[in-house]
């Protein structure tokens, strides 16, 4: 369905031998190095699902300020006006969720939960922006004559990679409950 550029494949290490000068972490750490791992990486997603987001609402605003319909441009209808305010809203929320985890990443502060709401919070805007972008473009958004459709089928990814959504809330739910 999506990320066509990027080309996936398995890598198998079975049987295979590690000297002790080439180990990551101390012997037995392996799943919390691999965890921590996984909040950087839930960044990286964020980041990108923003990105996203953001071409998808730079790409229907264009279209909307160029598409012509009943003797106007559609963005001068209010109804567009009120979609693509709700998509720069989805846009902005976005950034400012992985932009707080990245700094407290970078702090040296614990940012697993903050990680998780900016993972959570960027690729359900992505899926909602990107949706809305489709939308906007009409019958245009559906076809690969614009990159529209490309972006709604790679927002999908973003809300799987480095953990589910539904895993996300979990990641949440439990440090809420730790503290």
């Amino acid at each position: 369905m999506g990320l066509t550029a990027s080309t996936t494949g398995a890598v198998y290490f079975d049987g295979v031998a590690v000297g002790d000068d080439r180990l990551i972490g101390a012997e037995g750490d392996g799943l919390t190095i691999a965890l921590g791992a996984l909040d950087s990486g839930r960044l990286g997603i964020a980041a990108a699902a923003t990105g996203l987001a953001q071409a998808a609402l730079d790409l229907a605003s264009e279209y909307a300020e160029q598409r012509v319909q009943f003797g106007r441009t559609i963005g001068e209808f209010e109804g567009l006006q009120f979609l693509l305010a709700d998509m720069a809203a989805a846009v902005g929320s976005a950034r400012a969720c992985y932009l707080l985890a990245a700094r407290r990443r970078d702090a040296g502060k614990p940012f697993s939960r903050d990680a998780a709401i900016a993972k959570l919070t960027a690729t359900d805007a992505a899926m909602k922006v990107t949706t809305d972008a489709v939308q906007v473009l009409g019958g245009y958004g559906y076809t690969r004559d614009f990159p529209a459709e490309r972006y709604l089928r790679e927002a999908k990814a973003t809300q799987i990679f480095e953990g589910t959504n539904q895993v996300q809330r979990l990641v949440i739910a439990r440090e809420l409950l730790r503290d």
